[in-house]
């Protein structure tokens, strides 16, 4: 039976996460290639914040379930994945206390969504911003203090995957099929729209391209399969990637068999290639989200709203 749901996303936006600093100098996170080449990325545990963020905002997920009664902020003992749907997708870790006839221990749950880093499609080269507060200073009558910044204005990719199979289930809760499809579902609307907000900016993550779709292993086929070449300014999404992972097959069949692309026109030259490469299997962002939407309403076995 079908139980993964995976999907590899590419958006555009600048600067999503920054590193330690340096004096006065604002890094961002960075990854280093063979050959020499630089990257940034946002973490997975920034776009888990910023899911969770809008999961509350959009959906009400209930955010009050931690605390830091035995020492460090962790989930409460007494808050389930009934009443957390953070806690159900994303997993979680209860420590318990030691005492003199115990050795302690902790309850774990393992993370049912699996995020990747979000991580630049083309090269930083070192663009810096050079701020200062002056308009505040000024009232005052006072030197401004300077600051730099680095920027990097990017194409982006992350994949993410879900265990359908284990989604509303641990130990002894098991909740229905709609509460499950309607968690999953949450999850897939939230991605259609996410959004970062960093220094006064909002940068929005909703997805340009996706590729994915319900297969028979929860397993992230299209990370690192997802790649751009510029020729002229113009930007062209790596078929010969794409299809080393298309032609794969699992359970006898190939993964193309089961797989969906969603893309918005105007931003890859070869978009109408990679249409073609699809045919009725390629639809709109927009279209991407409703079918695979219904592809889990049918997993789960509910109807489609």
């Amino acid at each position: 039976m079908a139980k993964g749901l995976t999907a590899s996303v590419i958006f555009q936006a600048q600067s999503l996460n920054y590193d330690e600093g340096i004096a006065n100098i604002s890094v961002l996170k960075k990854l280093t290639r063979g050959d020499g080449t630089l990257l940034t990325y946002a973490s997975r545990q920034a776009l888990r914040y910023d899911i969770v963020r809008l999961g509350h905002e959009m959906y009400d997920w209930n955010l009050q379930v931690v605390d830091k009664s035995k020492g460090t902020v962790q989930f409460r003992d007494d808050v389930t994945i009934k009443d957390s749907v953070e806690m159900d997708l994303f997993g979680y870790m209860k420590t318990a206390k030691k005492s003199l006839e115990e050795v302690g221990g902790a309850s774990t749950r393992p993370a049912v969504v699996r995020l990747s880093h979000a991580i630049s499609l083309e090269p930083y080269r070192s663009d810096t911003e050079f701020l200062t507060n002056k308009g505040l200073a000024d009232r005052i009558n006072e030197h401004p203090n300077i600051a730099n910044i680095e920027q990097h204005l990017s194409f982006y990719t992350y994949t993410f995957t879900v265990d359908l199979a284990k989604v509303g289930e641990d130990g002894k809760i098991t909740l229905d099929n709609v509460e499950k499809a309607e968690r999953v579902n949450q999850f897939l609307e939230i991605i259609k729209v996410l959004n970062r907000n960093i220094r006064g900016r909002q940068e929005n993550l909703s997805p340009i391209f996706i590729i994915g779709g319900i297969y028979d292993l929860a397993s992230p086929f299209f990370l690192g399969r997802i790649g751009l070449n510029i020729k002229n300014g113009l930007y062209y999404i790596q078929e010969d990637k794409l299809n080393n992972a298309l032609e794969k097959t699992l359970c006898n069949s190939k993964i193309k068999d089961k797989t969906f692309v969603g893309i918005a026109d105007g931003y890859f030259t070869n978009d109408f290639k990679i249409k073609e490469m699809f045919q009725d299997k390629a639809f709109s962002v927009e279209g991407f989200f409703v079918k695979m939407k219904n592809e889990v309403n049918s997993f789960y076995g509910v109807s489609d709203a």
